[in-house]
């Protein structure tokens, strides 16, 4: 059964998250707030939690991982980014925006999207989930909390605790953070293409 942990949305303690990524080293898979939706988390490179949430997504493996990432920096660690991308990411990070771009050789493959060895990556406005990435000192592989059949994102967190106890590790309660997903940006082909319309507007990038 999931431990549930109450985090300060603002100021989040650092015992707590300490306790938060000692789980995420252990192999744990946890749900964590962001500036969009809840999410399920995991260590970049464990690939037992990463199976574990394809499992719970029913994910196949042509889906965009994302990589939620501490700043600008760290992404240009985990993609290439051209100037006219890196302009985008400067201009729109951190916020509520999920960018697609060609993956670097820091990326595990199984993250990677398989043909066109993509990857998702974002930087969250949220302390908690900034404070989890600081802590641990890596990027966490990421994906919105969206059930399989459920048409939005599970918000309420005696809800993801009544559906999601059995399911992971860890339940971050740090209040409400919204039901929009990301707008997801397709940025690897040099052109913004929008593929996804979610919290973040997407206007810039048409």
């Amino acid at each position: 059964m999931a431990q549930l942990l109450h985090i300060h949305p603002q100021n989040p303690e650092p015992r707590l998250i300490k306790h938060a990524v000692r789980i995420l080293q252990e192999g744990g898979v946890i749900i964590y707030p962001t500036d969009s939706t809840y999410a399920l988390g995991c260590c970049i490179g464990d690939k037992d939690a990463l199976e574990r949430i394809r499992r719970i997504r029913q994910l196949d493996d042509k889906h965009n991982f994302t990589l939620v990432c501490a700043d600008l920096s760290s992404i240009a660690t985990y993609a290439k980014v051209p100037n006219s991308a890196y302009r985008l990411l400067k201009a729109y990070t951190p916020g509520p925006y999920t960018f697609i771009l060609n993956a670097t050789a820091e990326v595990p493959r199984r993250l990677m999207h398989p043909r066109r060895k993509t990857i998702g990556l974002r930087v969250p406005d949220n302390a908690v989930a900034q404070a989890l990435i600081a802590e641990i000192g890596q990027p966490l592989m990421s994906t919105s909390l969206i059930l399989p059949g459920d048409p939005e994102p599970l918000t309420d967190i005696y809800d993801i605790q009544d559906r999601m106890e059995h399911l992971v590790d860890l339940i971050i309660d740090s209040g409400s953070c919204g039901n929009e997903a990301t707008t997801v940006i397709d940025l690897a082909e040099g052109a913004a293409q929008v593929l996804r319309t979610g919290k973040g507007d997407p206007t810039p990038f048409q």
